[in-house]
């Protein structure tokens, strides 16, 4: 069985390339090909370019198989560094605080960010269809993000309330420093390597004395019990993510399902084709039949259309107004935080989405690299990266191991090296909470200090503002129409990524 421990996993694929070697990546550029997120593969690995260029097969899988051993060495390697946390400002994440000033709000928080199903990189796969790839190294870092916020969504969807994963406890053992103030700018500073140390490591970390290192607490959480009988759900829910093309949200599927928006396999993602791949995916699937996702058209939630979405009383011949009968609900915004860069005005706003409970995260990342928002400390957000590669996993074997799909290190970043380019997503068990959704979301979107909001809901449906045909159930690509008396104004806004700018 392939797997890799995650505690040995400390997101430097990205990261370094990022905040180590920016001037040696600006001088590789003939081979690093730069897009919106992740690295675009050359275009000779396209198929198509074959008749144009008259090279064999056999040179395309060459050129194929180098590039993805390349990649394999590049997002393959860890180093140690370490995340610091403030114990005095509250950690949030998805809805839920933690004050890291005690330590059983260290454990809650170490479970909470443990549990997030984490998915990255994967390598020596099936090959994708259409083309000579068996791993997704440095093209499908969006899609990886995409498959967290969906997965995230399932959690809440199958999982029971605030469920934690039972076995976080296996993958790793608490490791941490508490660090008294020596100076106002580390006042309260509580660093974090990570939740744990490699395990089968042959450098072990310096520790500090026993009687200073704090202990994890042992005492058993009540709904331990309840959490161990749902783990059969855990392992079914992740085998929906395996990388083989049974899979309905592997890899394999969400390329296949791409291609109706003109994507291949190879190419690069951006966050509002990745929400309709998303969508389209659970629609195919028979695996859910009680969930919908819903997309969001230029930044308008309408709730008309999500109710015909989800009320299954209105595909009833006739109509019954007592049923009770509701698809629960998974919506995904995209949008725009600004130009060329975030928008500090929204940034308020942006928090606010994130501490409340129907918030699945967010997808975006920083410039050319795609990461995974699940909350924030102070001016910094917390997140999950899928920049590293792993093996990949048999999940139709027995009882497989889940340790490579949950992540043992938090890291963040400043809120203002996010791109502003971003897919948010909320998840609404019925309808009374798909109407207090509205209203909470409504209410942290007036948060912001800018004139137009991030994003607004509405009465009624898109074809009443003339969407006719862009329906958030339409199967073709991603539309993102002006509202009235935008319209003129349409033609000189200009983006790779299909938004429309706030």
């Amino acid at each position: 069985m392939n797997s890799v421990s995650p505690s040995a996993a400390q997101y430097v694929g990205g990261v370094m390339q990022d905040e180590l070697m920016e001037g040696r990546r600006q001088q590789q550029q003939p081979l690093d090909r730069q897009g919106s997120f992740g690295l675009r593969t050359p275009q000779t690995l396209d198929p198509s370019s074959r008749d144009a260029t008259g090279e064999p097969d056999e040179m395309d899988r060459l050129k194929a198989k180098l590039m993805s051993a390349w990649n394999n060495v590049k997002y393959g390697w860890t180093v140690k560094s370490k995340t610091s946390f403030n114990k005095v400002s509250p950690v949030t994440v998805l809805g839920h605080s933690y004050l890291l000033n005690s330590e059983d709000e260290v454990e809650r928080f170490r479970l909470a960010f443990v549990s997030r199903i984490w998915l990255t990189y994967r390598k020596d796969f099936p090959q994708l269809e259409g083309s000579t790839l068996t791993t997704d190294c440095g093209w499908g870092c969006m899609l990886r993000s995409g498959q967290m916020l969906l997965a995230q969504g399932l959690l809440v969807h199958l999982m029971p309330r605030d469920w934690a994963w039972p076995d976080a406890q296996q993958l790793t053992d608490v490791d941490f420093e508490v660090f008294r103030p020596r100076s106002p700018a580390r006042a309260g500073g509580v660093p974090i390597p990570s939740f744990g140390s490699p395990r089968g490591s042959n450098t072990p970390e310096k520790s500090p004395p026993s009687e200073q290192r704090p202990k994890c607490s042992q005492k058993k959480r009540p709904e331990s019990v309840r959490d161990r009988q749902a783990e059969p759900v855990h392992h079914r829910l992740v085998t929906w993510f395996g990388d083989q093309p049974s899979a309905p949200f592997g890899i394999h599927q969400l390329v296949e399902v791409g291609k109706s928006s003109g994507k291949k396999a190879g190419d690069w993602y951006g966050p509002s084709i990745v929400a309709h791949i998303l969508r389209k995916a659970v629609a195919k699937t028979s695996a859910l039949h009680n969930l919908a996702v819903y997309v969001a058209q230029d930044c308008t939630v309408y709730k008309e259309d999500v109710v015909r979405l989800c009320d299954l009383s209105l595909s009833q011949n006739p109509p019954d107004p007592s049923s009770q009968a509701w698809k629960s609900v998974i919506i995904l915004v995209p949008v725009r935080l600004g130009g060329e860069a975030l928008n500090p005005s929204y940034i308020e706003c942006v928090k606010n989405i994130l501490k409340l409970d129907c918030c699945t995260g967010i997808i975006g990342g920083k410039p050319k690299h795609s990461l995974y928002f699940i909350g924030f400390q102070d001016e910094q957000l917390l997140y999950l990266d899928p920049h590293y590669c792993q093996p990949v996993v048999d999940v139709s074997q027995v009882n497989f191991s889940l340790e490579s799909f949950h992540c043992s290190a938090p890291k963040k970043m400043p809120f203002n090296r996010m791109d502003p380019s971003c897919t948010i997503g909320f998840y609404a068990k019925n309808k009374k909470d798909f109407e207090s959704l509205c209203s909470a979301v409504s209410e942290a979107l007036s948060s912001s200090k800018e004139k137009y909001p991030i994003f607004t809901f509405v009465e009624g449906r898109g074809q009443d503002y003339g969407l006719e045909g862009h329906s958030s159930n339409n199967t073709g690509p991603a539309a993102h129409i002006l509202p009235p008396g935008r319209l003129g104004r349409s033609n000189n806004r200009r983006n790779s990524d299909e938004f429309v700018f706030l």
